[in-house]
């Protein structure tokens, strides 16, 4: 090969390589990246959630029953995302009664002792107590969401007297499992209702559809919501507030609600 036809060559390649790094160039770096599909051991069925909330401390206190199956191979264990919580108590539900369970706990993660073994035509239920501690996690967010803890209390004390106490949840990508335990991955898919226990004045928001609400006796009101259509984990959602719902039809009579802060009601079309 003659220096003529080297230089020829060098040139090229460090052409090539210019222009692979131009702005606007198409970026190809996502094809080295190894994205491993998470191991599937159970399916999620149905999601049932008891909330309420400690206000002063910012916790969410919960019962959570949740409904499985092995996905394919028979199995006598069950893993659950469960991120930063005190878990009070783990059992299994056969009709009316409740028995308990071993289990367990590292503050991430809750391996439970089922009480036999199950089939991946068997569904159970499993119940858990607990109490989640978001502003007690930690832990860094990913590329599309710099959070990681889940539920975010606004004001929850009224130390900040012009900003208005709120509740909200975003469970991308994996912030669910700080505030609810489950199977914190996106392949699973899961109905779900929720019963949101909050002060009287306070409006809930969530999945699905609200067919009822309760006034308690202590001064707060249980809103049941309820999501017929498998989602997700990372789509669950809770809301609470003193917010305005303005509700309204623009397309084919099909409901759209706005809930927005009680002075900003006035504009609330204007700037959705």
């Amino acid at each position: 090969m003659t220096k003529k036809l080297l230089i020829v060559l060098a040139f090229f390649i460090t052409s090539q390589s210019m222009i692979a790094q131009m702005p606007g160039s198409k970026d190809t770096t996502w094809k080295k990246l190894y994205r491993a599909t998470p191991e599937i051991t159970h399916d999620l069925i149905h999601t049932k959630l008891e909330c309420s909330f400690d206000f002063e401390n910012a916790y969410l206190n919960g019962k959570v029953w949740i409904t499985a199956k092995p996905h394919f191979y028979q199995s006598n264990k069950l893993k659950l995302d469960a991120k930063a919580m005190d878990i009070k108590e783990v059992a299994i539900v056969n009709g009316t009664k409740k028995t308990k369970l071993n289990y367990e706990y590292d503050a991430m993660e809750i391996d439970i002792n089922l009480d036999r073994v199950y089939k991946s035509t068997e569904k159970f239920t499993i119940y858990i107590d607990y109490t989640a501690k978001p502003d007690e996690y930690n832990a860094p967010g990913s590329a599309a969401i710099s959070g990681a803890k889940g539920l975010y209390f606004i004001n929850p004390r009224g130390e900040e007297p012009n900003k208005p106490t709120s509740i909200w949840t975003q469970g991308e990508t994996e912030g669910t499992s700080v505030w609810c335990p489950t199977i914190d991955d996106p392949a699973q898919k899961t109905t779900n209702e929720f019963y949101i226990t909050v002060p009287q004045k306070y409006v809930t928001l969530s999945n699905g559809l609200k067919l009822s609400e309760k006034k308690n006796t202590n001064g707060t009101r249980t809103d049941y919501w309820k999501m017929d259509l498998p989602h997700a984990p990372y789509l669950f959602f809770i809301g609470a507030g003193e917010f305005s719902v303005i509700k309204d039809k623009p397309y084919k009579g099909k409901e759209v609600s706005y809930y927005v802060e009680k002075e900003q009601a006035k504009r609330a079309h204007s700037t959705s």
